[in-house]
């Protein structure tokens, strides 16, 4: 059995908004596994939301390089300590990895580190990256990176909080003009905003249904207002929750964030902007990274640090 700390129960506690015992139980069943944890919490009804975001707390910044209106690259490096993520020479080098990026035509990390830094062909990207962590003296990683390339139509980006969240939002259009590139910053503005898993419901695979209609199931089944209905109540009631949400994690069924009547969708809003410019404007892929994204920031006690060396 798993050793249960307060920390582990706090952090699933931030996650789901469940009371602290609940979380407590929810780890003693799954033996400390979070993830098993949170669909424990949401099966029984005690999640009130799975905030995974509040797991995001590695260091670094996102970088995007644009190598004309249809390509562009994101890049995520990470750093220890915000104090370097902040520190103008590491985001110049960031700023370089987005612009290798963009040039490269790697498909994995290990192709990419292998390339010949745009900076300087006489090393690679890894033998740049190891240069830099000699002389900022802290541990670097080139974390992740994506190119897209539009082949009808344009890719348009967006980076918010200075790099905490970058977004790019590939789009199929005959037309690339300025109210068309302003009407798909919005989108990407949505994306780093509400945070959406897929395009649109189409695109959402079946395990992931699977799953979560599994979830809504279970919560149905220990729901006093549920006993006794008839099996084909149930169902229709689960398939409308099911429905419900994933309205909230496809972009286009999403509420767009600056519909004035609150009630527009992204779907209809880029109507609109179709009616607009003449012609069809619609959003075929998009790329969000936000920094430290499901990594487990080093947690610090500093009265314990302090101890450990007078030991």
């Amino acid at each position: 059995m798993a050793e249960i700390t307060a920390a582990m129960v706090k952090e699933l506690r931030e996650m789901t908004g469940a009371g602290m015992m609940d979380c407590k139980k929810a780890l003693n069943e799954t033996n400390g596994d979070m993830e098993a944890a949170v669909d424990f919490l949401r099966k029984s009804g005690a999640a009130k939301a799975v905030k995974k975001e509040s797991r995001i707390a590695a260091e670094g910044i996102c970088r995007i390089a644009a190598d004309s209106d249809r390509t562009a690259a994101i890049v995520e490096v990470n750093s220890e300590t915000d104090f370097v993520a902040k520190n103008e020479q590491f985001q110049t080098f960031v700023e370089n990895v987005a612009k290798q990026a963009v040039k490269s035509s790697a498909k994995d990390m290990e192709a990419f580190l292998a390339e010949n830094w745009i900076e300087d062909p006489s090393k690679t990207v890894s033998e740049a990256l190891v240069e830099k962590i000699a002389v900022i003296g802290e541990k670097l990683s080139i974390r992740r990176f994506e190119k897209v390339t539009a082949e009808n139509g344009c890719v348009v980006t967006y980076v918010h909080g200075g790099g905490r969240i970058g977004v790019l939002v590939e789009a199929e259009t005959d037309v690339v003009n300025d109210a068309v590139k302003e009407a798909l910053t919005n989108i990407a503005m949505q994306v780093a905003a509400l945070n959406p898993k897929y395009v649109a419901t189409a695109d959402v695979p079946e395990e992931y249904r699977e799953h979560e209609k599994a979830i809504i199931s279970e919560q149905y089944a220990q729901d006093p207002k549920m006993a006794g209905k008839p099996e084909k109540v149930i169902e229709g009631a689960i398939i409308g929750r099911l429905n419900k949400e994933l309205k909230e994690v496809c972009l286009l069924e999403q509420i767009y964030v600056k519909a004035e009547d609150g009630k527009q969708t992204v779907s209809q809003y880029l109507d609109q902007v179709s009616r607009e410019v003449g012609t069809s404007v619609s959003v075929k892929s998009f790329v969000r990274y936000e920094t430290g994204e499901g990594l487990e920031k080093k947690t610090e006690n500093f009265a314990e640090e302090v101890a450990a060396q007078l030991k």
